[in-house]
């Protein structure tokens, strides 16, 4: 899949991923890879600086844990992001339906 295609939905996608509960930076890109069938195979370059971004702008929260002796960072969705995510997704439904809309169009109205 293109990267271009991403733009203004990266942030709905992590959101969606940690409704689940709490994942570390490489469990949430492996959700997205498997969660897309292999589409969304997106590097840590690419992901880390938007969680980076959700968290400055309190939609995320990380706290680091340790695990088989090495450090974690675990992100979780916050009371703001859950709400964020609501209405993304409410957004998302709406553009999704008239991009559908217009893609299965067989026939247009004759313009003067």
């Amino acid at each position: 899949m293109r990267p271009d295609l991403l733009k203004g939905h990266l942030d709905t996608l992590l959101l969606a991923v940690l409704e689940a509960g709490p994942q570390h930076g490489y469990a949430i890109i492996e959700a997205l890879r498997a969660g897309s069938d292999g589409a969304l195979d997106l590097p840590t370059g690419t992901v880390y600086p938007a969680l980076h971004r959700l968290e400055r702008a309190g939609l995320i929260t990380s706290e680091w844990h340790t695990v088989q002796g090495r450090r974690r960072r675990a992100y979780r969705l916050t009371a703001a992001g859950r709400v964020a995510l609501t209405e993304q997704r409410a957004v998302w439904d709406q553009f999704s339906a008239a991009v559908t809309a217009v893609l299965t169009r067989r026939s247009w109205p004759a313009t003067a």
